[in-house]
């Protein structure tokens, strides 16, 4: 089994994916900004593959204009070299890769010109699967679109526009239900009439099941049926409602103890989850590590290496619980572990401890900073303090010093995003 996430990367400086306005979208500009996103996403190939994270879904904004006649560049060409580098790194790592065209992509359109830029849409996002060298087990995932007052109709216009798709993407191509218009049910026997995989997301189906009912485990096994050996391991979607918010809202981080009574009732263990959060790789990591069989303290202790200035910014008794607990070598107590970390984050950011956790970050500098540097969190840490500024400018002056003075342990820390 694999836990992924997708798109952005909390954590790892340089990752940010940018975009182009149309009116500067120049070949130059495009061919920049194209490179800095693929060098993002080699950044985050290489976090995930030093957290033995396999499964991981690519930013469909990776390619600026992608699909559109705006960028008529043979980008795959010019970054042949950068594609076919990251592409051997996903092979050679097992890692699987996807992407999830967004809301505007509508194959089932009544209208000729959505249907046309879907098409080119999906064309582009299987250009990218194909310039990274990955096979057919790396999916393009879609919702089946509108009713537009007629399903029926909308579903054999899906039917119909699909087999105006280039076969490699066909071959890539799955399909998902979604949490208002098309269920499960609905969704599996479109995937059974066209012979491609359905993907099962537990969300979207507590939000819309069909008339009939059915616990998860009941359609995951359903679905497991529409992946054939060519498509690669079944995959699903997993996430949590966020409390307080829209149907369908995603939690900030996964809850631990919910995540693992849904992976205990799995009868597949194996299958490939695809997590859908705002912590992002975060969460697969805690995941990961709840379900993984090499139970060794070292890597709640690496995790704890990168929370523990945030949990010592929300709560000093939090913080001292947990290094109680990893203080049992003989131990694996990830439960416990993660339930302290979650019960922390979720507090608010009292003053007096986070002007603690920032003289602590401090502590790596106070010796090797100049005066200027020391004058400035000074002055920082009193503003912070009178009420003249605030905790982030702080936190940004700390993460300055990080990069200039090289800090390793410093640089893998959540203290700076989270």
């Amino acid at each position: 089994m694999s836990i992924g996430y997708a798109c952005l990367n909390i954590g790892t400086p340089n990752t940010n994916i940018r975009s182009v306005m149309q009116r500067n979208a120049t070949p130059d500009k495009l061919t920049e900004v194209t490179a800095h996103n693929i060098e993002a996403l080699e950044k985050m190939v290489d976090y995930n593959i030093a957290n033995d994270i396999r499964l991981y879904r690519i930013s469909s904004d990776l390619i600026p204009f992608g699909s559109s006649p705006v960028n008529t560049l043979d980008w795959p060409e010019i970054h042949k070299e950068a594609f076919e580098r990251i592409g051997a790194k996903i092979r050679k790592n097992g890692m699987r890769v996807s992407l999830h065209p967004g809301q505007y992509t509508v194959l089932n359109s009544p209208t000729d010109d959505v249907v046309e830029r879907a098409i080119e849409d999906l064309i582009y996002h299987d250009k990218i699967l194909t310039a990274l060298g990955t096979d057919t087990a790396n999916k393009i995932v879609l919702h089946v679109g509108g009713i537009y007052g007629d399903k029926k109709a909308a579903l054999d216009r899906f039917a119909a526009n699909f087999q105006l798709l280039p076969e490699s993407v066909k071959n890539r191509l799955v399909i998902e239900n979604d949490d208002r218009l098309y269920n499960i049910e609905e969704v599996l026997k479109l995937a059974n009439r066209l012979q491609i995989p359905a993907v099962y997301d537990n969300l979207h189906h507590d939000i819309n099941p069909p008339p009939s009912g059915g616990a998860d485990q009941y359609w995951i096994s359903k679905t497991k049926k529409t992946w054939k050996e060519a498509d690669g391991k079944q995959k699903i979607h997993y996430s949590q409602q966020a409390a307080g918010k829209r149907p369908g809202a995603h939690t900030d981080t996964i809850q631990l103890e919910t995540f693992l009574q849904f992976y205990e009732q799995l009868d597949d263990q194996t299958i490939d989850i695809m997590l859908e959060v705002k912590d992002k790789n975060l969460s697969a990591i805690k995941c990961q590590n709840a379900t993984t069989e090499t139970k060794h303290l070292k890597l709640l202790e690496k995790e704890w290496g990168r929370y523990k200035y945030t949990i010592l910014e929300k709560s000093a008794a939090d913080y001292q619980s947990v290094r109680t607990l990893l203080k049992d070598k003989s131990n694996y107590p990830v439960r416990e572990f993660y339930c302290l970390i979650e019960d922390a984050l979720a507090k608010e950011t009292q003053p007096g401890a986070a002007e603690n956790a920032a003289q602590h970050v401090w502590g790596y500098f106070k010796n090797k900073a100049t005066p200027q540097e020391r004058k400035a969190f000074e002055k920082s840490m009193e503003d912070y303090r009178n009420s003249k500024g605030g905790l982030e400018t702080l936190k940004r002056q700390l993460l300055k010093l990080v990069m200039k003075y090289e800090e390793k342990y410093l640089m893998q820390s959540l203290y700076f995003y989270i």
